[in-house]
């Protein structure tokens, strides 16, 4: 991994085969609210400003009332499906303040499990991704099938009696939507995934996530989980933050947004979009001028979705208030074959990994460290930042128990 952003090289955003499979008139007309926004000089906006009072980044209540009441309740998407691709492939993690273990058992379907042994409470299996037909405790031994079947327990001659139902591994719901796997965090709680999603399900799945090739995922730690989505949902920063980066190929302050429930797509216009403004609606190719990012609430991006290569950043809150997990996954559309394929996506994943921890989230740690001398001010976020002021909406409305699929009232 290198040091530093490496070398930009503006990339050939080549649109993959799986655009073929997207709604040609819908991508045409996102790309036509671009296209006047570029020849006008606007973007999308929101109808007012919003201010967000900055006790609510400080207050460690509220945090703790978060993920008590949103992420330990919600379908919470952890991985992408391309990570476990076979039956017996497994990924072991901790997601906000639970570990979990990922399986696909031997029905092909995903199995999710506190990452807990029932004996001790030791943790299971090491953080990490592999492929396993079942799982050992390291501290005495216990046994589990990869369903959290408990098949075995040494010397129970000595130890007694053990219920196999009552001591097996504690399941949690787990689900698979367009190659995303999602999973509720607490035991007990059924999920309603294709409510959840709604009207962007039928758009995730034309990204063909589930039928893509898993290159890497790399960690990147940062703060205060707020502070850090709020960098992820506008393009108002792009050129003061990313002059030698991101700003080469997208314009700043300029976007389209669309809300649906509680997530959101934004799509970024890249400079390419100058050569297709003389041009006519049917020969525009919006893969090679849109920068398409899905967001599914509260921390997952999916940018790149009608191309070659796409990046998935799950940021989540991590074990307190001032501290978030990123992980960061590159999937390709086919495996890498030659030498220069391979150079290629470790560039891609080198490149991003580096923009967003030099760039990103440096910014947002020195935003972190403001905040305490405003404590008792707001934070302005502007009309031209519709998705941080739709998360931050979607947030107030699942605290206060309102549905957030419904409009706004």
């Amino acid at each position: 991994m290198t040091d530093t952003v490496p070398e930009y090289r503006a990339p050939h955003y080549q649109a993959a085969e799986i655009f073929d499979a997207v709604d040609r008139e819908s991508a045409l007309d996102v790309m036509a609210r671009l296209v006047e926004h570029r020849r006008h000089g606007t973007t999308d906006m929101m109808p007012e400003q919003r201010r967000e009072p900055i006790a609510k980044y400080l207050d460690e209540g509220l945090w703790h009332r978060e993920i008590a009441e949103i992420f330990h309740r919600i379908p919470l998407p952890v991985a992408t499906s391309a990570e476990l691709p076979n039956i017996g492939d497994f990924k072991a993690m901790r997601v906000v303040g639970r570990e979990i273990v990922l399986v696909r058992g031997k029905d092909g379907r995903l199995n999710a499990m506190l990452n807990v042994c029932r004996h001790r409470s030791m943790k299971l299996v090491p953080e990490g991704c592999g492929s396993a037909r079942r799982f050992t405790c390291p501290y005495h031994s216990w046994t589990y099938d990869t369903d959290g079947t408990l098949t075995g327990v040494p010397g129970e001659d000595t130890f007694g009696p053990v219920d196999r139902d009552e001591s097996s591994l504690v399941g949690l719901a787990c689900e698979e939507r367009a190659g995303i796997i999602f999973v509720c965090l607490t035991a007990g709680l059924e999920m309603d995934i294709d409510g959840w999603l709604g009207d962007a399900l039928p758009l995730l799945e034309q990204l063909g996530l589930d039928r893509t090739h898993h290159f890497s995922t790399r960690e990147l730690a940062g703060p205060n989980w707020k502070v850090t989505v709020d960098g992820y949902l506008e393009g108002y920063h792009f050129s003061s933050l990313h002059p030698n980066t991101v700003a080469l190929t997208n314009y700043t302050n300029m976007a389209a947004f669309d809300a649906f429930g509680p997530h959101m797509r934004n799509v970024f216009a890249l400079k390419e979009i100058d050569r297709f403004l003389e041009m006519p609606r049917e020969q525009w190719q919006p893969a090679d001028a849109l920068g398409l990012v899905y967001w599914i609430f509260p921390g997952m991006a999916i940018a790149g979705g009608w191309r070659e290569r796409a990046v998935v950043s799950l940021m989540l809150p991590g074990d307190t208030w001032a501290e978030s997990m990123t992980r960061q996954t590159v999937l390709l559309r086919k495996a890498p074959q030659t030498p220069e394929e391979i150079l290629e996506a470790e560039r891609t994943a080198d490149w991003f990994y580096a923009a967003f921890r030099d760039e990103d989230y440096t910014a947002q740690t020195e935003v972190m460290n403001g905040l305490s001398s405003l404590a008792d001010k707001d934070m302005l976020i502007g009309r031209n930042e519709p998705g941080v002021q739709h998360v931050h909406e979607t947030i107030d409305r699942l605290l206060r128990g309102e549905s957030v699929h419904s409009p706004r009232t």
